[in-house]
This record gives structure tokens, C-alpha cells and sequence, in this order.
């Protein structure tokens, strides 16, 4: 006996050939003996198939362990189905003769790669009836089952999804299995309605009468199709599990039946695939359509607010405006800058499985373009550039006019208050009555109170300076303080003429008077500017003042140091002034003068001069205080620019070199493209990791804009070049990781090996000269000709080289990507489905006819595909045309565009 363990170790497939099919049916030898309902189906059906085959020659079988015995029937059996010459038998009749006629079919059956299994000649010989089924299922198995392939699946697998396929719009039919699926008979008749719809009356089966199910597709078949009876249907109705080998080789001649319709089955395939690939273009082409009007429809809404440059009233409306600016910046900008990013990498990727699936390129619909979002980008940015500083101006300038407000304040009140009564006192007409010493304390008081007018007339020009002051910045409440300039300058215009008209008076009557004394008038004219001079240091001392540096307030304390330094001199002078008044007391005194009240010739009492000398003894360590404390908070500033200044002059050359190194990265080769991905991602990954020092560098940024410093001269970077810089950053990684992701789709779609990719990245880095990343129009045809294109100098050469130009620069830029260059490359070399292709392939499912109809569409594809085509065919318009044509033509080529047919 032949060992076909041994021969069936040699005969299997090698690695790259088919894989040896149907393993798992090795059991049915357990099967036949659990079960003997089974056998008997088995032998049926086999037998049936094997006459269906036997009869091309003229014979056939009736007992199928005994009529295979001499091995003559089971070697015509094989020639029959296989088309192949077996060796010539042995007609002898002694067992020895039988038993190699039996091994010559075994071989013939080894060499086609199956595995027997325990199978020997002398079983088959001997009339061995389990053996004998076993060997036929193999070859079941083998000539009618094995080749069977649909939508990648094969054997058993694919003939059970070409099952459900067919049967898939069905009422009351699953097919899930080769057994009780077929028990109710429905998808027996499904399959022969599928394909011969007008031999069967599907509406009128019942699922509750499976024997005329089954019946009526058995005797249709053997009568119609040629298909012999291969099983009763009482056998399959009355077994919990009809024999699964059974159904599957009476299904496979369905199968066979219908081979015919393949053609139309890998015509219908290729469409589903073409579809499949344009709804999910269609779908990105919808998806960066909203994308892209979202974000234009915000950056809309946005500029008209960033180009509002109407000024607020106050500090607190501005520094509002200031903290709504951060937010913006800090919280609603950073996911639109992602946005805009994300919607270039998805038009590129969808340019890019435009371009791998031979389709026309996408062209979003009017003012969505990428160019179109970047000029709205760009706007945007423009608006938003100058918004900042202006803000800041703003509250610098709304701090500048607050403090001018109060110092107007401050002086308009002194001068006011010092006015106060002293027009009452110049209309008075206390000299006509006056005895001669009185006249002329009152001309000496008037000279007095001449001297006091010119020292307030710096006062009243510093008023009416603040006030245009207020004016020129455009304060708010500039009317009220334009009225109360108004008032104190007529005032003062008032107290001039009635100064001058006073003097006057008293003039004409001098030369009547005494003279008056002298110590008074001392006192009087020594007493008047130290007063004045006691009240401008008391005005100085409470100052307001506003500085922005350490300098600043050095030199503000510096100041403070030298008024100080006066006062013992100002002590000298009080110290005078008093002694005036007490040798005035003493020869009073001494000569029993009752003196008549205060000094005649001034107001200013020696109590109120110590009173007023005390008050600036008490406001200069208060300023002393008040400077310090501004010198602190400038220490504090500066301190708050060196934290941001280290850190921007670090986060600055760090961008910088990120920058640098993403472009080296970028034109590098460096493994294959997954190794580069894994790179670009670790390395994209590190740039996030590093987004905590930019929101450090922003808390720091917002500290120095709350303490409202301006300047900082330890750096030269800002923050705005800093936002910028990293945006820019995470825009390049993503943009330079996108664009090898582009070219592992074209590598994929096209089969570019890594060794070719190599070397057009070789190529076209060797002649970027400045690395780019682009080569201009006379580097590309350098690299053209090293590749052995004839692009040379001459009519033909230019001609060629035009051509390729078109395809690789189709915008004239006069430049070619590295993603143009790969593309162009591989076009050269692969080939993809055209509109030729899926033409050809509707013209099978429409059965050579140059239109085709909505029930044939739903008869071929799948129920959303064919939706999808007739939603979208127009109707047929040509002479041949029927009621419900469609134009598959033009559809087809509206999917490549004109340009490829």
C-alpha cells in the first residue's frame, strides 16, 4: 500500500503558492460515524456529482464504494473534471491491477497539492465505503471548491460569501453555515432566483413548507440548469443537521451553474472599490468644507473686534479690554491656530488620496480656499498685531491723564483757596478813612500782596499748562476742567486790574501818610516768600509722582536729598523772620507802645509760620517713606524683568534650533518612513512636553504687563515674537509629519519599495542645492536627465520637459516639492483603475448595453453603493434608451475628470 502521508507531505503547496485548502474536513471519517444519516446524504449527493461528471464520457456510477474498485471509473472521473491525460490503466482483472489503477489516480490527485489522509488503494480496492467518501469529498474539494475565490476569501470561506452575498436582499434567508441554513429550502431558491429570476416565483414560498421549498429548487435546477438531483428533500427536513459536505457540493454547483456570472461579480467588485473610494473623498471634501467655514466665520467675527480701537474712560474699562485680550490669546486663539493647521494637513491628504485614486483635484467651493483662510489668518493677525501695544498705550496714557487730573485738582484747590476773599479785599474802600500810618500800611500790605500775586502767577500758568495738557490726550471730563481753567484765569485776570486800580488809590494819597515800620515792613516782605516758599515745599512734598524705572526714582530720592539739605538754611531764615517780629515786640515794649493788633502789612502771623514750618517737618519722612517704597516696587519690577528675560532668552534660541532641526530632519534619510514617523512623533512629543516653559513664560509675561512695565532691557525678545515663534513651531512639525504620511500613501497605493524611495530622495536632495526642499525649474531637469529622461536642450527635449512641468508644478510656481516629485515618479511607473477601466466594468453588470438600469445596479452592489450611483447617474438620453436608463459613462468619467479619458 503507497504511504500518501509521505506523499502528501511533498505534494502541498510551497510558501508563496496557494495554502493547502480545507484542513479542518479532515474529520469525516468522525463525522460518517457519528452520524449515518450523513453517510447516507453523502453518498447521494456524491454519487449524483460524480455522473454529473462521468456522463461527459458516456458512463457513469451506481454504487459508489463498489463501481470505483478497479480504479478505471475513478482515473476517467479525474481526466473528466481536471482536462488532463492520466497514465494509460492497467485492464487486468487481478487485484495487483486494480490496486495500481487506484495509486495512479491517488498520485494524480497528490500532485495537485492535497492531503490525503490515511487514504490507501488497497481500502478502495476492498470496497472500504468510509474510505471511499473520504477520497471523493477530496476531490469535491479540490476540483470544485478550492478555486472558488470571492472578495479575497477562498474555499469554503469564499463560497459561503458568495452564498450571502446573493442571498443578502432576501426575505426570510440567512445563510450563516452549510447545514441548517439550507434546511427550509428558501436559499435554494433564492440563489436560482438571483440569477434566473424568471424560473422561480420567490413571492409565493412559505417558510413553514421547507419540502416544496426544496423540491421545487431541485427540480428547476436539474431541469433548467442542468444541475442534477443531488439530495431528497425528506433527508434534509427530517436531520436536526443535514450533512454540511453534502450541501456544500450541491451549492457548488450552483456555483458553477452561475460561474458565468462572475465576469459581472469582478465588474460589480471593482465599482463597490471605486465608490467606496469617492464617498470617502466626498465625506473629507464635506468635512474640510465645515472646517474651513467655521474657522473663516470666527476669524470674521474676530478682526472687527481686534480693529476696534475706541477708547474707554477709565483704567478699569481699559485693563477689562487688556485681560479680555489675554484670554483671547491665551484661551480662544490656541485651538484656531490648531484648526487652521489640522484643515491644511487634511486638504493635503485628501489631495493626496485625489491624486493615488486617479481623481480630479479637489477645489473647495469659492473663498474656502487654503490660500483664502491664510489671507483671513493674515488679516487677522494683522489686526491683532498692533491691538496689544495699543492697549497699552492707552492705559499709560489713561494713568498720565489720572495723575494730571489730580495734580490740576490739587493746585486748582490751593490757587482757589488762596484766592479766596481777595477780591473783596482789593474793592475796599478802607483808605478813605484811614489816618496817615494806615494809609500807608495799607500801601506797604498792597506791595506785599503785589509780591504774593507774582509768585502765584507760576501756579495759575501750571494750571492752565495741565489743563491744555488733559486737553491734547483727550481726557473725558476735559469740559469741567476746561471751565475750572476758565474760571481761575478770569479770576486771576479779575485780581490783576483790581490790584493795579488799588495801588493807584492808595498812591495818590502816600505823599499824606507816614512812613511805616520798618521792621514790620521787614517782616512783612522776608515773611511773604518764606511763607510762599513753605507752601511750595509743602505742595512738593505731597507731589503725586509716577516713574517706570529704578533711574527714575534714584532720581526723584536724589532730589528729596538736596531739598533737604536746604532746610537748615530755611530754618536760618524762619529764625530771622521770628526775630523781625520779636525785636518789633521789644521796642513796643520798651517804648510802651500799645500795639494795635498784627502786623499791618501782611497776614502772615509768626504762629502760622512755625505752624507751617512744623507741617513740612512732618511731610518730608513721609516722603522720604513714599520714595522708598516706590524704589521698592521698582526693584520689584526690575526683578520681575530679569525672571522674564532669562527665561525668553533660553525659550528664544531654543525655538530657533527646533526650527533649525525640523528642517535638517525634513530633506535627512534616515531609515524608512515609519522610522522617520516614529522620530517626527518622539520629537513632536518633546516640543509639547516643552509647552509648560511657554506658560510659565506667559505667567510671567502677564505679572509685568499687571505691574505696567513697558521696557525691559535684559532681552530683545517679546513676547508677541515668542507666541509667534512657537506657534509657528507646532505648525511646522505637524505640516512636516503630515508630509511623510503623504508619502507612505503614495508608497502603499503605488508599491514604491523603500529602496526607491531612497533614491528619489536621494536624487532630489542632490540637486537641492540650498536645501530648500524645493528644486527650481533647472534642478528638476538636471535631475530629470540623471534619471535618464530626454529633457535635453532642444525642440523635442523642451517639449518633454514642458510636459512633465505641467504635471509636477500645475500653478507655474517654477518650483517642485518633494511630494510632487514622488507622485510624478510612481505615475511613471504604476498603473490605477481609470475611467476606461470602470467604464468597461459597468458595461459587463449592464450586459454589453451603453446604459444600465436602477434594478440592475440593486441586483450587483450593495444596497448603499447602488443608492449611491443612482442618486447621482443622470438619465440616458441615447437612442437605444428605455423607460429608467442610466448614463453609467458620464458618471464614470465625472469620477476621473474629462482629462483622463
Amino acid at each position: 500500500m503507497v504511504d500518501y502521508h509521505a506523499v502528501n507531505n511533498q505534494g502541498q503547496y510551497s510558501a508563496g503558492g496557494p495554502p493547502t485548502y480545507m484542513e479542518q474536513e479532515n474529520d469525516w471519517d468522525r463525522d460518517l460515524l457519528l452520524d449515518p444519516a450523513w453517510e447516507k446524504q453523502q453518498r447521494k449527493t456524491f454519487t449524483a456529482w460524480c455522473n454529473s461528471h462521468l456522463r461527459k464520457a458516456g458512463t457513469q456510477i451506481e454504487n459508489i464504494e463498489e463501481d470505483f474498485r478497479d480504479g478505471l471509473k475513478l482515473m476517467l472521473l479525474l481526466e473528466v473534471i481536471s482536462g488532463e491525460r492520466l497514465p494509460k490503466p492497467e485492464r487486468g482483472k487481478m487485484r495487483v491491477h486494480k490496486i495500481n489503477n487506484v495509486n495512479k489516480a491517488l498520485d494524480f490527485i497528490a500532485s495537485k497539492g492535497v492531503k490525503l489522509v490515511s487514504i490507501g488503494a488497497e481500502e478502495i480496492v476492498d470496497g472500504n465505503a468510509k474510505m471511499t467518501l473520504g477520497m471523493i469529498w477530496t476531490i469535491i474539494l479540490r476540483f470544485a471548491i478550492q478555486d472558488i475565490s470571492v472578495e479575497e476569501t477562498s474555499a469554503k470561506e469564499g463560497l459561503l460569501l458568495w452564498c450571502q452575498r446573493k442571498t443578502a436582499p432576501y426575505k426570510n434567508v440567512n445563510v450563516q453555515n452549510f447545514h441548517i441554513s439550507w434546511k427550509d429550502g428558501l436559499a435554494f431558491n433564492a440563489l436560482i432566483h438571483r440569477h434566473r429570476p424568471e424560473l422561480i416565483d420567490y413571492d409565493k414560498l412559505r417558510k413553514d413548507d421547507p419540502v416544496t421549498n426544496l423540491n421545487n429548487a431541485f427540480e428547476v435546477a436539474e431541469r433548467y440548469l442542468d444541475i442534477p438531483k443531488m439530495l431528497d428533500a425528506e433527508d434534509i427536513v427530517n436531520t436536526a443537521r443535514p450533512d454540511e459536505k453534502a450541501i456544500m457540493t450541491y451549492v457548488s454547483s450552483f456555483y458553477h451553474a452561475f460561474s458565468g456570472a462572475q465576469k459581472a461579480e469582478t465588474a460589480a467588485n471593482r465599482i463597490c472599490k471605486v465608490l467606496a473610494v469617492n464617498q470617502e473623498n466626498e465625506h473629507l471634501m464635506e468635512d474640510y468644507e465645515k472646517l474651513a467655514s467655521d474657522l473663516l466665520e470666527w476669524i470674521r467675527r474676530t478682526i472687527p473686534w481686534l480693529e476696534n480701537r475706541a477708547p474707554e474712560k477709565t483704567m478699569a474699562e481699559m485693563q477689562q479690554k487688556l485681560e479680555d485680550f489675554r484670554d483671547y490669546r491665551r484661551v480662544h486663539k490656541p485651538p484656531k491656530v490648531q484648526e487652521k493647521c489640522q484643515l491644511e494637513i487634511n486638504f493635503n491628504t485628501l489631495q493626496t488620496k485625489l491624486r493615488l485614486s486617479n481623481r480630479p483635484a479637489f477645489m473647495p467651493s469659492e473663498g474656502r480656499m487654503v490660500s483664502d483662510i491664510n489671507g483671513a489668518w493674515h488679516k487677522l493677525e494683522g489686526a491683532e498685531k498692533g491691538y496689544e501695544e495699543w492697549l497699552l498705550n492707552e492705559i499709560r496714557r489713561l494713568e498720565r491723564l489720572d495723575h494730571l487730573a489730580e495734580k490740576f485738582r490739587q493746585k486748582a484747590a490751593i490757587h482757589e483757596g488762596w484766592t479766596d476773599g481777595k477780591e473783596a479785599m482789593l474793592t475796599q474802600k478802607d483808605y478813605e478813612t484811614a489816618s496817615l500810618s494806615e494809609i500807608k500800611a495799607l500801601l506797604k500790605k498792597h506791595e506785599a500782596f503785589e509780591s504774593d500775586l507774582a509768585a502765584h502767577q507760576d501756579r495759575v500758568e501750571q494750571i492752565a499748562a495741565i489743563a491744555q495738557e488733559l486737553n491734547e490726550l483727550d481726557y473725558y471730563d476735559s469740559p469741567s476742567v476746561n471751565a475750572r481753567c476758565q474760571k481761575i484765569c478770569e479770576q486771576w485776570d479779575a485780581l490783576g486790574s483790581l490790584t493795579q486800580n488799588r495801588r493807584e488809590s492808595l498812591e495818590r494819597t502816600e505823599k499824606q501818610l507816614e512812613s511805616i515800620d520798618e521792621l514790620y515792613l521787614e517782616y512783612a516782605k522776608r515773611a511773604a516768600p518764606f511763607n510762599n516758599w513753605m507752601e511750595g515745599a509743602m505742595e512738593d512734598l505731597q507731589d503725586m509722582f509716577i516713574v517706570h524705572n529704578i533711574d527714575e526714582i534714584q532720581g526723584l530720592i536724589t532730589a528729596h536729598e538736596q531739598f533737604k539739605s536746604t532746610l537748615p538754611e530755611a530754618n536760618k531764615e524762619r529764625e530771622a523772620i521770628q526775630a523781625i517780629q520779636a525785636e518789633v515786640q521789644k521796642i513796643a515794649n520798651y517804648n510802651g507802645i500799645k500795639l494795635a493788633g498784627n502786623n499791618p502789612y501782611t497776614t502772615i502771623t509768626p504762629q502760622s509760620i512755625d505752624k507751617k514750618w512744623e507741617k513740612v517737618q512732618q511731610l518730608v519722612p513721609q516722603r522720604d517713606q513714599a520714595l522708598q517704597e516706590e524704589l521698592t516696587r521698582q526693584q520689584s519690577n526690575d526683578h520681575l524683568r530679569r525672571q522674564f528675560a532669562n527665561q525668553a532668552n533660553m525659550i528664544g534660541p531654543w525655538i530657533q534650533n527646533k526650527m533649525e532641526e525640523i528642517g535638517r530632519i525634513s530633506i535627512e534619510m534616515n531609515g524608512t518612513l515609519e522610522d522617520q514617523l516614529t522620530h517626527l512623533s518622539q520629537y513632536e512629543q518633546s516640543i509639547i512636553e516643552y509647552k509648560p516653559n511657554i506658560d510659565q513664560l506667559e505667567g510671567d509675561h502677564q505679572l509685568i504687563q499687571e505691574a505696567l512695565i513697558f521696557d525691559n532691557k535684559y532681552t530683545a525678545y517679546t513676547m508677541e515674537h515668542l507666541r509667534v515663534g512657537w506657534e509657528q513651531l507646532l505648525t511646522t512639525i505637524a505640516r512636516t509629519i503630515n508630509e511623510i504620511e503623504n508619502q507612505v500613501l503614495t508608497r502603499d497605493a503605488k508599491g514604491i519599495s523603500q529602496e526607491q524611495l531612497h533614491e528619489y530622495r536621494t536624487s532630489f536632495n542632490h540637486f537641492d542645492k540650498d536645501h530648500s526642499g524645493l528644486l527650481q525649474s533647472e534642478e528638476f531637469k538636471a535631475c530629470l536627465i540623471s534619471l535618464g529622461y530626454d529633457v535635453e536642450n532642444d525642440k523635442q527635449g523642451d517639449a518633454e520637459f514642458a510636459r512633465i512641468m505641467g504635471i509636477v508644478d500645475p500653478n507655474n510656481s517654477g518650483a517642485v516639492t518633494f511630494q510632487a516629485f514622488i507622485d510624478f515618479m510612481s505615475r511613471e511607473t504604476t498603473d490605477t483603475d481609470t475611467a476606461d477601466q470602470v467604464i468597461a466594468s459597468f458595461k459587463i453588470l449592464a450586459g454589453d448595453k451603453n446604459y444600465i438600469t436602477a434594478e440592475e445596479l440593486r441586483r450587483e452592489l450593495p444596497p448603499d453603493q447602488a443608492e449611491y450611483c443612482i442618486a447621482r447617474m443622470a438619465p440616458y438620453s441615447g437612442p437605444d434608451a428605455v423607460a429608467g436608463a442610466l448614463d453609467y459613462m458620464s458618471f464614470s468619467t465625472a469620477l476621473y475628470g474629462e482629462s483622463d479619458l
